[in-house]
């Protein structure tokens, strides 16, 4: 499953890629904006109240799409993306649909509801202990933003994501990630 979580962060690396390459026609074609970050992985005391995994840097990166439900208070996008965990613990890839508002100030606001494939421990007889017990292989992600356009192109945020299995299993011990991220917007 490692594999999985890897690839959902080349995706978005080889959209990046291909974006700088083809330039910014293909880009604001395709792209609403790319991401990056540093997260704290299993964070304590958020949604799933407790870590187990050690502390660790999650590289976060993500594609947001153009295509959009544009709404009177903002748009609903496709996006892409993945976090990375830099000790080996658990990683994953997510697929979600991002609602984000733009105010006038420049703060934005995005909220998601989507699902993730991670490489982390299921539960069970054979699970590692030292490691979150997720239930499922397949978990509902949940993102939440909040940041500032600091001009037409870049912007800054607090970013919060959530994962587990919402009491659809046996296990379900859910997984918190908090940081800042980088946005580029085409």
């Amino acid at each position: 499953m490692k594999s999985l979580a890897r690839a959902a962060a080349i995706a978005g690396l080889a959209v990046a890629f291909a974006a700088g390459v083809a330039g910014d026609a293909f880009a604001n074609d395709l792209l609403y904006a790319l991401k990056i970050g540093a997260l704290a992985h299993d964070v304590p005391d958020l949604w799933s109240g407790f870590q187990v995994e050690h502390n660790a840097v999650d590289i976060n990166i993500e594609a947001q799409f153009n295509a959009a439900w544009a709404l009177p208070w903002g748009a609903i996008r496709p996006v892409i993306g993945g976090s990375i965990n830099t000790r080996g613990e658990t990683s994953d890839g997510y697929i979600d649909a991002r609602w984000q508002g733009d105010l006038p100030s420049g703060i934005f606001f995005g909220l998601g509801l989507g699902a993730a494939v991670h490489d982390g421990e299921i539960g069970g007889v054979n699970s590692d202990p030292d490691r979150k017990w997720l239930g499922s292989r397949v978990l509902f992600h949940i993102p939440m933003e909040v940041g500032y356009h600091l001009d037409e192109h870049n912007d800054v945020a607090v970013y919060f994501e959530h994962m587990s299995n919402a009491y659809t299993q046996k296990y379900n011990e859910g997984m918190d990630r908090i940081g800042v991220r980088y946005g580029y917007r085409f």
